[in-house]
């Protein structure tokens, strides 16, 4: 087993990584901005190397003196967590260049995946159900009129280097489609340095459900059940759920096949999530994969009983995966609280957290890297917490995270554990009545 792993990344997911490697008897080191001086993980691991100035293009994203903490440090392997550099090929290479295995996908398989134009066609090859729209990239307006026409309004334009919502454009008719292909375009080079677009249907009434999945060396590939993420504000998700509410026995076993069968046919190896747009008619579309472990994977592992980590570490290391697909047995909901003012259009919050009470009792988890008299950093992600509760039905897991937010105190700053109390009381969300266009009708206010 690797003897040393260094982890690329900061926060709740780098306390995460460490306590799994500590169990697992694994060395580790803690890398980290100036800002961070005093976070967590830099006090739990047990070696830590500080890799610049506060901003990520100066520390966790300058791959030159990760790689270079590695080294001096003698780790074997390093542990990229979620966001930063976890889907950057050229990171994944020069991992490899230097004889330091990356924990996460290959860089083939990151540039295969992570362009959404080329992973749908590889999809579709695969036999997974797609979207309808574009084959690959649109070359101009004009091709974009004459497919829109052909795939029926309404449209979805997506940039395809896209992530966080930046490049997307809803059409709902022809009038409006050359504005909204510049505007988008205009995003995209902004935001990406690549303004190439590509066009779907647009599903209505959409739930967005990803299936975890986990391939090995072998090219062999098991699927750990599904999560519904559908809350999601500008298409960041506030909270998921497995099971899903939405889901029946029959689509669980469709697309968990389904999942397995992409993740095996490009010989996926390690965890990753397959995500698809599921209609109101229960028709299922891949959207899009994600190459590392997802900021939600705890209520997967608390419903199956099964350290995602663990696992991440071990296919690293060449073990095989047990090659059995699990299901739900209990029901995890997870909320994410962040540094944001939900009565202030979730404006971010960073500052001093001067009080702090965490809730606790059976079926609650934490995973957080703040502590009384920590300063919340302005440069990176406002994600503080993920609470996450457990229980025998969705009914009891809603009223243990009614009950364990309101043990949540968090002063200082401003949070979202409001919203996340207005949301568990909504009874939409209650019946499981719910889109990925939730949060356009909700408010703090009513």
């Amino acid at each position: 087993m690797f003897q040393k792993i260094l982890i690329a990344n900061r926060g709740e997911i780098a306390m995460r990584i460490i306590r799994t490697c500590k169990e697992m008897g694994i060395k580790t080191v803690a890398v980290y901005s100036k800002a961070d001086t005093d976070s967590l993980h830099v006090r739990f691991a047990d070696e830590a190397v500080c890799i610049g100035p506060a901003a990520s293009s100066e520390s966790y994203l300058k791959m030159s003196n990760i790689i270079a903490a590695a080294e001096i440090t003698n780790a074997d392997a390093i542990h990229p967590g979620y966001g930063f550099l976890s889907e950057n090929a050229k990171f994944s290479k020069i991992c490899k260049e230097h004889d330091i295995k990356f924990i996460g996908a290959s860089p083939s398989m990151i540039d295969q995946m992570g362009d959404k134009a080329s992973a749908k066609a590889t999809m579709k090859a695969a036999g997974v159900p797609t979207i309808p729209g574009s084959e690959g990239l649109i070359a101009s307006f004009k091709e974009a009129q004459k497919l829109a026409k052909e795939v029926g309004y309404p449209v979805m334009l997506k940039a395809t280097a896209g992530g966080g919502g930046k490049g997307m454009r809803a059409v709902w008719q022809a009038e409006d489609l050359e504005k909204a292909w510049e505007s988008a375009r205009q995003e995209a080079k902004a935001a990406f340095g690549n303004d190439g677009m590509y066009m779907e249907k647009l599903i209505e009434e959409p739930r967005h459900i990803e299936i975890q999945i986990v391939g090995d060396s072998t090219g062999k590939a098991c699927h750990l059940s599904e999560r519904d993420c559908s809350i999601q504000r500008r298409h960041q998700k506030l909270t998921e759920e497995t099971p899903s509410p939405f889901m029946t026995k029959t689509l669980r076993e469709k697309m968990g096949d389904a999942a397995v069968k992409a993740a095996e046919y490009i010989k996926y190896e390690g965890a990753g999530t397959i995500e698809f747009l599921v209609d109101k008619h229960k028709n299922f579309y891949f959207m899009e994969m994600n190459t590392r472990i997802q900021v939600e994977h705890p209520i997967t592992e608390q419903v199956i009983d099964y350290d995602l980590i663990c696992e991440q570490i071990k296919v690293a290391y060449g073990e095989k995966i047990s090659g059995k697909n699990y299901f739900p047995k209990l029901h995890s909901i997870e909320c994410r609280i962040n540094a944001e003012d939900p009565f202030n259009d979730f404006r971010p919050s960073p500052g001093v957290i001067t009080t702090l009470h965490f809730p606790g009792g059976h079926g609650v988890r934490l995973d957080t890297h703040v502590y009384s008299g920590y300063v919340i950093p302005p440069h990176y992600d406002s994600m503080i917490a993920k609470l996450i509760t457990t229980a025998q039905t969705r009914t009891e897991a809603i009223s243990k995270m009614k009950r364990a937010l309101e043990e949540f105190v968090i002063e200082g700053v401003k949070t979202t554990i409001p919203f996340h109390q207005k949301l568990m009381n909504h009874p939409d969300y209650i019946k499981g009545e719910y889109t990925t266009k939730f949060m356009e009708e909700f408010s703090m206010e009513d």
